[in-house]
């Protein structure tokens, strides 16, 4: 579940969906974008009882007081709840993604600063482009096979990893 409907709630839903996850999102105004990935769309405002049947809760609103009030009563249900304005209210922190296909870098800073996470991240984007897709899917068949990634293989793998130094 998620509550808000702005750009933070945005991102919180790509993640979500990239996880498989159905959203449900509460929240009098929601951006357009985020109304055709949701699953269902309450228009109106978060009120006490909403969090019922939910099983983990984003509280993503610009107000503070409601934040607050979703994360309560997230705890008092006992469901993981991430507080996107204040990190200390929730039980955890995203971490900013990078992906590639079947590779996958995250970068994290425990909530300590979202910004410098999506940085490094962004940094990182330059570093493994789009073709450590295919090297990821050449890797996982060549393991599906029962063979281990040598010669010719093993060379682009280096090649690859090579850049990343400097």
């Amino acid at each position: 579940m998620l509550v808000g409907g702005g750009e933070v709630a945005n991102r919180k839903a790509r993640k979500l969906l990239q996880a498989g996850a159905k959203v449900l999102v509460i929240s009098p105004e929601v951006k357009p974008e985020l109304a055709s990935v949701a699953a269902e769309v309450r228009r109106r405002p978060y009120r006490v009882g909403d969090l019922e049947g939910a099983f983990l809760v984003f509280a993503a609103t610009e107000h503070r007081e409601v934040n607050a009030a979703v994360a309560q009563e997230a705890r008092e249900r006992g469901i993981p709840v991430n507080v996107a304005d204040k990190l200390a209210e929730g039980d955890f922190a995203l971490p900013s993604t990078l992906r590639r296909g079947r590779l996958q870098v995250a970068v994290s800073t425990g909530g300590a600063s979202p910004t410098l996470a999506r940085r490094i991240r962004q940094e990182l984007e330059n570093a493994f482009g789009f073709e450590w897709a295919s090297l990821v899917e050449a890797l996982s068949s060549t393991r599906r096979d029962g063979h281990k990634a040598e010669g010719e293989l093993e060379e682009v793998v280096e090649k690859c990893l090579s850049r990343l130094r400097v």
